[in-house]
């Protein structure tokens, strides 16, 4: 009986959804509740512009807004971009506001990894990530691993797209980067994938589906995607065969480093550093060669890749389009790396310290204000342990899902003033040039509380890098018609990849 209400609903969620998008005017973010389906059809009818559709629900309805979902399953949530009730939620009342069995089944190809764990499991592979991130050997091998990238890899390929006027994706030379240095991080070992002959990625392309995935399945009736998962057919195929690619890559060198654990007595000698190789050294002694601890491994190596492939990627490119279509950022940009580092010598590069860059305050304004408009996870997902009250009086019920929409955020007028939709890196630096502090429940591109990111540091080092090495040497032109806007995915990427062409810069 169930089953057959759950299909009578669908049907009429298809041709309310119908209907909505046949009569519907442009823009128009009217959110109906119809009987038995609820919201689902206004949800369905915008989810292609599902961020865009959420910040304008946002402002509409002051900060937070309760979605009705279909009568069966129950698809309700809370969804609030205020100040007030995220600093409830991420810091003043952690403990209640978990991740939860719904988020880790709609982010399954996570596993149990430090992104989708609660209590323990999470305790656990956080302080193992925090072990490994202040390890005194971890920044100095990421800046060396970085401009290696980047001098071996990125120039290269930059100077041979200059040399013979090519349009290039920006977003998609910024994957492999991103991708080289993440396996190079967590393995020692670089894949290539950057590089002039442009080789084969299907590792980005199986990221691109999962993630793909893993939104449709937030706005779809959960019985429904898991019917497609069931027939394997839609999205829940590609996803499968996604999840696979990766799989098998990161099962592979898991093995690779695991039998030299059984081989070598001494896993860290000279160098053989790498974050693998150094979580497997302070493991040495215990059992971690079982069918259960593989699966332990390829959870947490999962999040690892996925978070700093994906984020960092997605953050460059929106940072080398804003600053490519707004010159005078560019400019200043380009003055404040002459004034700090000259070049000496036409085609010399070197590397950075992180006490160099952070002498770069207008480029790290200009990097927050990317990340304040863009912010590569758009949305945080939770889910309450008991019953509560926001601060803005809203009530929440034991078991429901709460959704902070991050992008949204960045647009909010009540945070940022009214002019939040510009792009404007000056709003980050005071009077006497330094950077001004916004409390993290309102600036959220690295989340807020216990749960916040770990990583940040590392995607800043690499985003400067980036910066300085290709607005030092090119100038960046995105390609004129080119339509620019986020996907509809759980990390915020440009729709379609970002066409540019590249011109050295001349330096001298």
């Amino acid at each position: 009986m169930a089953v057959t209400v759950a299909y009578i609903g669908t049907l009429i969620a298809i041709i309310c959804f119908l209907l909505m998008c046949y009569s519907r005017k442009r823009n128009s973010y009217i959110l109906t509740t119809w009987p038995i389906v609820g919201m689902l059809p206004a949800l369905l009818c915008n989810a292609r512009y599902i961020h865009d559709f959420t910040t304008q629900l946002m402002k509409r309805s002051g900060g937070t807004f309760e979605i009705k979902g279909p009568w069966f399953p129950n698809m309700d949530f809370l969804v609030t971009s205020d100040p007030k009730n995220v600093n409830h939620i991420l810091n003043r009342n952690f403990p209640n506001y978990e991740k939860g069995s719904k988020f880790r089944e709609i982010f399954e190809p996570l596993g149990n990894g430090i992104f989708s764990s609660d209590s323990d499991a999470w305790k656990v592979q956080r302080k193992m990530m925090q072990s490994l991130i202040k390890n005194s050997k971890f920044e100095l091998f990421l800046t060396k691993t970085v401009c290696k990238k980047v001098i071996t890899g990125l120039v290269p390929v930059l100077d041979h797209i200059s040399r013979h006027s090519l349009v290039v994706d920006m977003q998609d030379l910024f994957q492999r980067y991103a991708f080289d240095n993440i396996c190079s991080l967590v393995f020692g070992f670089d894949p290539n994938s950057l590089s002039v002959g442009f080789p084969k990625f299907l590792h980005a392309e199986a990221f691109d589906v999962i993630e793909q995935a893993v939104m449709y399945r937030h706005i779809l009736p959960t019985w429904f995607w898991k019917l497609e998962k069931w027939l394997q057919i839609g999205e829940e195929k590609k996803l499968k065969i996604a999840n696979n690619i990766l799989d098998k890559f990161i099962y592979l060198h898991i093995y690779k480093k695991l039998e030299i654990l059984r081989t070598t007595k001494t896993l860290i000698e000279g160098k053989e550093w790498d974050l693998f190789t150094t979580l497997m050294a302070e493991e040495e002694g215990e059992n971690v060669t079982t069918k259960k601890c593989d699966k332990f491994l390829r959870d947490f190596v999962f999040s690892l890749v996925a978070a700093g492939g994906d984020t960092v990627s997605g953050a460059l490119s929106w940072f080398i389009w804003l600053v490519a279509t707004h010159p005078s950022v560019e400019t200043k940009i380009i003055e404040e790396i002459e004034s700090n580092f000259p070049q000496k010598q036409v085609g010399k590069l070197r590397c950075f310290s992180s006490d160099e860059l952070n002498k770069l305050v207008y480029l790290h304004a200009t990097v927050h204000e990317t990340l304040r408009l863009y912010p590569t996870v758009p949305f945080n997902h939770k889910t309450t342990v008991e019953a509560d009250t926001l601060p803005t009086g809203h009530r929440v019920g034991p078991r429901t899902r709460v959704l902070i929409p991050f992008y949204a955020m960045g647009r909010m007028e009540e945070i940022w003033g009214k002019d939040c939709l510009e792009f404007k890196p000056e709003r980050w630096i005071d009077d006497q040039g330094s950077m001004i502090h916004v409390p993290s429940y309102k600036f959220t591109a690295f989340n807020s509380g216990p749960r916040s990111c770990l990583g940040k540091d590392v995607s800043l080092i690499q985003m400067k890098i980036v910066a300085i090495i290709v607005f030092q040497n090119y100038h960046v032109q995105v390609v004129e018609g080119h339509k620019v806007s986020p996907s509809n995915s759980v990390i915020l990427h440009v729709h379609g990849g970002l066409k540019v062409r590249i011109t050295k810069r001349c330096v001298g």
